[in-house]
């Protein structure tokens, strides 16, 4: 493991505490939260530059790859959240409920930067992109009526402004470059490496960007954060041993594996807020978990990515290693 591979968690942990300090003592600090879609893109778009659009179509096809991490994120994590909130978190129904949001709502875009650093298949990953996003659309509705007897007014107009500018923008532009921008232009080259190097400063400028946006609601609400540190760490926990047994169970590669792992686990609590202010703009507490599980998901996301950094060269001595 490389020396800027071994840095890379402690400077993301650096930049959610830069953002919290800065949300504290910043009056505009708010407004920082306007860098978060901007720099989602911008990652995106050094990602998908790497990721060939016949590599797309090839790693959609791995319908094995696809159905499992479908069954896990969708009919597992579900049972698992309602599980896990039932035993914490079963005196606060609001708190409970924001939390069932946050995990029934799989992650649709930097889960792939965690993805390529831990050298995992950014091909397949990327392919669930727009699966894993009409899935949770469609079901999230019904998660809500099952667990809340409620439902949720999906806010379709911002679904479709994130979908474009996280998404739509970054591949569609990159491919637009992979086609018709020569291979030997020295521009090309140039534009490419900085958009490459550059996605881990883009990941962290979002980090920043969020949490110190959202410290002012973090502030003095420390005990909240310990109440959801017990559910939300087990989660990660388990589904991270789950994801690794799925892989055996189903002879992944260890490229195949690590994505599995890191599709499984993120989350995109951006969208599920969205939806919790929505739906209950006058519940503060539906929303609190999603403001706060991003707090605890990043550390475990940055962490678990070096654990399979870290499990990679045993897994090379011979790729059916998961499959044993």
């Amino acid at each position: 493991m490389s020396l800027a591979e071994k840095l890379q968690t402690p400077i993301m942990l650096a930049a959610v505490a830069l953002g919290l300090l800065t949300g504290r003592f910043w009056p505009g600090a708010r407004a920082a939260g306007e860098l978060i879609a901007p720099a989602l893109t911008a990652m995106l778009f050094g990602l998908f530059l790497a990721v060939p659009l016949r590599d797309l179509k090839n790693a959609f096809l791995d319908f094995k790859f696809t159905a499992v991490s479908l069954a896990v994120n969708f009919v597992w994590v579900p049972i698992l959240g309602w599980l896990l909130g039932g035993f914490f978190l079963a005196d606060s129904p609001a708190l409970r409920l924001g939390y069932l949001m946050l995990l029934v709502t799989p992650c649709t875009d930097w889960y792939l930067a965690f993805t390529a650093l831990a050298r995992g298949n950014l091909a397949k990953s990327a392919a669930l992109l727009p699966v894993n996003l009409l899935a949770q659309v469609l079901l999230l509705p019904l998660y809500l009526l099952i667990f809340s007897g409620l439902t949720g007014a999906l806010d379709l107009s911002l679904l479709a402004r994130s979908l474009v500018l996280v998404l739509a923008l970054p591949f569609g532009l990159a491919q637009l470059l992979r086609r018709f921008w020569p291979e030997k232009s020295p521009a090309r080259r140039c534009l490419f490496r900085f958009f490459s190097g550059g996605q881990f400063f883009f990941l962290c400028l979002a980090v920043w960007a969020m949490f110190a946006s959202q410290a002012d609601q973090l502030r003095g609400e420390a005990g909240l954060f310990f109440k959801m540190l017990a559910p939300v760490a087990l989660f990660f926990v388990v589904n991270f041993l789950v994801g690794r047994l799925a892989a055996r169970l189903f002879s992944f590669t260890f490229e195949d594996s690590v994505s599995l792992s890191l599709t499984t686990l993120a989350r995109n609590s951006p969208l599920a807020l969205a939806v919790a202010l929505t739906a209950w703009p006058g519940e503060p507490l539906v929303a609190l978990p999603l403001v706060v599980g991003p707090l605890i998901e990043l550390p475990f996301l940055a962490v678990i990515s070096q654990l399979l950094l870290w499990l990679r060269p045993r897994s090379k001595a011979g790729e059916k290693a998961c499959s044993r």
